[in-house]
Parts: structure tokens; C-alpha cells; sequence
């Protein structure tokens, strides 16, 4: 299909909305940028609070900061930091028997006058617990309150009216999300923490060890490597779901070899049909990658990507084969980077 053929003429009208959702995702990339550039030595000490807390990271908020703020909650539990959220309405009337004395209280507000977070500042300092705001800047009431002031900057809304909180929220998100990840990395917290969190999905899926996806002995196909390939494939012919390999071991059950569809097809192709009476370790690929039980799945979707394995043998520490992952069996788990939609040629106007 040609070029031509594979695009499109966008109408005056997609352009616009086009165009105006770029410039809207630009300024809220600036807003990030500008946050950015205002992170200092407080936000180490904010970190340092957090690493070093041994209750709860209480979040609270209110309206879209509120929303904001069971983001991040989520993104510090997920990530080593026990969180929960507390709406500071809901906080007033009975909810603050929830805390503890060893939270901490981080406070979102873009103006820092939000009155139901004001209003709750007084019986969180009554209880003694530090709290660090996440706010736009030092001179408003909840960073006069705080302990630790984590500022985004007064930044512009995105959009034409330059209303609703857009890019605001955006920066609030990101300095969270900052703080949650910092602080995860400075209390240690390993992949194998994090897949302990995410034991469901596609990520859950990744972070487990190949011995929980990999194909049992049982369905694994085994055969001598002295045997002629002519009676491997009889030997080895079962039931179920059917791998593309054979593996081939030697007098002590060690794995010295594959034998792949691929490497059948070839030897049809080329009409060596002398081969089907020879002995397999002589048509094998013999010493192929292994890896161990304990391997990530990620990590052998890494490695059968970057060596362009469709089989990749599981072994124990002798070298007997216990399990093989099949390309098959990891479709859906890897990073899919290929875009096959047709891209769209934009008519500009007048």
C-alpha cells in the first residue's frame, strides 16, 4: 500500500482541535518543566520525613487536588510508602480518628487557602504531626503552616480561558509523584518489592520469576541427543499444547542441545532427508542460552529479544531442564513500540 494510500485529509476543523491539544499538552509539559526547576533542599527533607516515617503518609486535598492526592496516595503505597487518603471534610467529622501519632500529613492545595484544608490544619498541629504542602508557593496560610513547603510555582491553567486547574495539577502530580519515587529509592525498595504489590496484570505478570509462566516438565518435549531425529519426533510426540523444540540431553540427563521447527523446516527445504537417520546431536544446536527459574520474566523477554529466541530452555543448577518459555506463551507481556496505524496528513487552511 502506497504512502498516499495510508493517509488521510484531515478536515480544517480536526486541525484545530489538533492543534489546540498540543499547545495544551505543551503548556502543561512547561508547567512540569517550571516545577521542576523550583525542587531544593526541601524536598531532601521532605524525603528524609517520609523515609524515616513509622506510621501512615496521610494525603489530603481537596476538589481536583483531592483527586490529585489519592494519585500520589496510591503511587507511595505502590512503591514502599504505607499511604492513605483523608478528605479533610469528611476529616472534621469524626475521620481524624484515623491517625496516628507517627503519621505524617502531606497537604495539596494550589493556593494554599483552600478553607476545608485550613480548616483541618489546626487539629492536625494540635496532634503534633508534620506536615509537608504541596502548594504554588511560600506565602500562602498552608504553607505558613507546614513544616516542609514543597512548591510548583504560579503556574498559568492550559486551554483558552485559563480556568480549570490543568496545568496546576499537572505540576502537583509530577512533584508527588517525585517524592513517592525518591523516597522509594532511598528506603531501598527493589523490583521484587514491587512486583510483591503488583501480583495481578500485565506488570504483575513481568516482575514474576519465569518458574511461575514457564511450561512444566510435563509438557516439555525431551529427548536423547544420541537418538536419530527420525525416532526423536516419534519419541517425543504428545498431547496438549506443543512447544516448537525439542530438548535434546546427554547420558546424565543435562541439556546439550534444541532441535526447533524451524531447524526441520530447513533440513525439508533443503532436501536432506539423510539427516532423519543420523543421530540429533549432529544436526542440533548444541550449548543453546539457558536461564534459571529464578530469572524475572522481563529479563527473559529482554534477552529473547535482543538474541531473537522463540524457545529459551529453563535449567536447575545442574543443567537438567525443568521448564521452557515459548514465545508463545509471553505475547501480551513485552513492550509493544510498533505503531501500524496509518498516519494522518494534516491540510492546513487557506
Amino acid at each position: 500500500m502506497s504512502t498516499a494510500a495510508a493517509s488521510r485529509v484531515v478536515p480544517a476543523t480536526e486541525v484545530d482541535r489538533i492543534r489546540a491539544a498540543r499547545e495544551i499538552l505543551r503548556e502543561e509539559a512547561d508547567g512540569i518543566l517550571s516545577a521542576a526547576a523550583l525542587v531544593d533542599e526541601s524536598f531532601s527533607c521532605a524525603v528524609d520525613v517520609l523515609v524515616t516515617c513509622r506510621g501512615n503518609v496521610v494525603v489530603t486535598g481537596v476538589g481536583k487536588a483531592g483527586l490529585i492526592g489519592r494519585k500520589i496516595t496510591a503511587t507511595l503505597s505502590s512503591t514502599g510508602t504505607p499511604s492513605h487518603f483523608l478528605h479533610p471534610t469528611e476529616a472534621v467529622h469524626g475521620d481524624l480518628g484515623c491517625l496516628n501519632p507517627d503519621d505524617i500529613i502531606l497537604a495539596l492545595s494550589n493556593s494554599g487557602e483552600s478553607a476545608e484544608v485550613i480548616a483541618l490544619l489546626a487539629s492536625l498541629k494540635a496532634r503534633g504531626l508534620p506536615i509537608i504542602a504541596i502548594t504554588a508557593d511560600g506565602t500562602n496560610t498552608l504553607a505558613s503552616d507546614a513544616d516542609i513547603v514543597l512548591k510548583t510555582g504560579k503556574l498559568v491553567e492550559a486551554g483558552e480561558q485559563k480556568l480549570a486547574p490543568t496545568t496546576s495539577t499537572t505540576a502537583m502530580l509530577a512533584l508527588g509523584d517525585a517524592l513517592a519515587l525518591v523516597a522509594g529509592r532511598a528506603r531501598g525498595f527493589t523490583q521484587t518489592d514491587f512486583a510483591s504489590n503488583h501480583p495481578a496484570g500485565k506488570i504483575g505478570a513481568r516482575l514474576k520469576p519465569v518458574r511461575d509462566v514457564m511450561r512444566p516438565p510435563e509438557e516439555l518435549r525431551i529427548a536423547s541427543d544420541s537418538s536419530t531425529l527420525r525416532d526423536l519426533l516419534v519419541e517425543v510426540a504428545q498431547p496438549g499444547r506443543r512447544s516448537g523444540a525439542v530438548l535434546l540431553v546427554g547420558q546424565e540427563q543435562q541439556l546439550t542441545g534444541l532441535f526447533t521447527d524451524s531447524d526441520l523446516a530447513r533440513l525439508l527445504e533443503q532436501r536432506r532427508d539423510d539427516q532423519f537417520d543420523r543421530p540429533a546431536n549432529e544436526i542440533m544446536t548444541p550449548n543453546p542460552v539457558t536461564i534459571g527459574p529464578d530469572v524475572k520474566v522481563t529479563e527473559a523477554i529482554d534477552l529473547m529479544s535482543a538474541r531473537k529466541l522463540s524457545e529459551l530452555p529453563i535449567v536447575d543448577t545442574a543443567g537438567i531442564p525443568i521448564g521452557l518459555l515459548d514465545i508463545t506463551d509471553l505475547i501480551g507481556l513485552g513492550d509493544s513500540s510498533t505503531n501500524t496505524r496509518p498516519k494522518l496528513r494534516i491540510s492546513h487552511p487557506g
